[in-house]
């Protein structure tokens, strides 16, 4: 039988998300999927399945949920305040939410996007080889109260087990690599952009955020006559007003603002994740530490598996203790148990 998670009271911006759908770029679609894929990674890694599996990202703040059969959840990304029935709960870690529960998901204490997972997956019809809602171009929609979500088959059971995250919700250094019209800024203009310290906007969403700065603008003398070309997310465009936007997964595919910089992918959660106002740096380095850091950041996210461990919970504060077994292998000390089986 199919578990559902019922979402009794849904926050302004929550969608399915996954890894996005890649390959359809030539059809006018970027990739999309989940703002911040690393969260994806450790929910999955929590849970002990593939970090494909489609989750439900959460911009700012969560909702209420219920499930009609007993779930395993993981909770990933920017922390928020969770309780089921009260009880609170540890984040980037995995609890059991037995049917009828309610999971309550507050505001956003650090970072932009959490995620909250479930064992096997939210399993809703894929389109076009992917559960991602890409909200620019007209693919699924941000869930609304009352939307109930089929859960896939899950083939896990441990639940009480967590993982230590990545420090990526609080702004600071991001690499960049020179892109298409780097070359059209003059050498000041380039440096002046790596030596400023910018401050994430408040205007940002899943296609791009725009950095805010004090002092000049920053431009290129052709950049009036730049043709429309492809672009990829973490492209840093110069908007018309001298503004940075670095685009995100959901961004167009084509645009034609010159572009001083692109940010290595292993870092692009570093700007989804920023809180508004949150200070970022750029820092340009060559193609091949790029190369050498993208490489380790894969790596990295393969290995978070082994780096799960029990999450250890005060039993003081426990309402579900006496659902574990305390104590096993305990015999009677007077009695003899080889005389019981003769």
């Amino acid at each position: 039988m199919t578990a559902h998670l019922t979402i009794e009271t849904a926050g302004p911006a929550m969608s399915v998300q996954d890894q996005g759908r890649p390959g359809y770029r030539a059809q006018g679609l970027t990739i999309g999927g989940a703002a911040d894929r690393i969260a994806l990674s450790e929910g999955a890694a929590i849970l002990g399945q593939l970090p494909e599996y489609a989750a439900i990202e959460m911009a700012g703040s969560g909702g209420r949920f219920t499930a009609d059969r007993d779930i395993r959840i993981a909770l990933t990304g920017a922390t928020m305040s969770a309780n089921i029935d009260g009880e609170a709960l540890a984040w980037n870690a995995s609890h059991l939410l037995r049917a009828g529960a309610v999971l309550t998901i507050g505001g956003a204490r650090n970072g932009t996007y959490g995620y909250l997972h479930v064992g096997g997956g939210i399993d809703t019809p894929p389109v076009m080889r992917s559960r991602a809602s890409h909200l620019a171009g007209g693919i699924g929609t941000l869930l609304q109260t009352g939307d109930v979500l089929p859960i896939g088959k899950d083939k896990g059971r441990e639940t009480a087990r967590t993982l230590s995250s990545s420090d990526r919700f609080g702004g600071g250094t991001v690499r960049i690599v020179a892109s298409m019209q780097t070359e059209d800024f003059d050498p000041e203009t380039v440096a002046r952009f790596t030596r400023n310290t910018f401050r994430r906007d408040a205007r940002a969403n899943r296609m791009g955020v725009r950095m805010d700065f004090d002092g000049d603008g920053f431009s290129t003398a052709g950049q009036l006559s730049i043709v429309s070309e492809v672009v990829v997310p973490g492209d840093i465009q110069i908007s018309g007003d001298g503004a940075p936007y670095v685009l995100m997964y959901e961004c167009q595919t084509t645009g034609g603002y010159p572009r001083i910089g692109s940010v290595l992918p292993c870092d692009l959660p570093r700007i989804a994740q920023a809180q508004t106002g949150a200070q970022i740096q750029f820092e340009m380095v060559d193609m091949e530490t790029a190369m050498i850091a993208q490489c380790r950041f894969a790596s990295e996210l393969s290995a978070l598996g082994k780096q799960v461990v029990p999450l250890v919970r005060d039993p003081a504060t426990m309402k579900d203790l006496l659902s574990f077994q305390l104590v096993s292998g305990a015999v009677s000390a007077p009695a003899n148990p080889f005389e019981q089986e003769s």
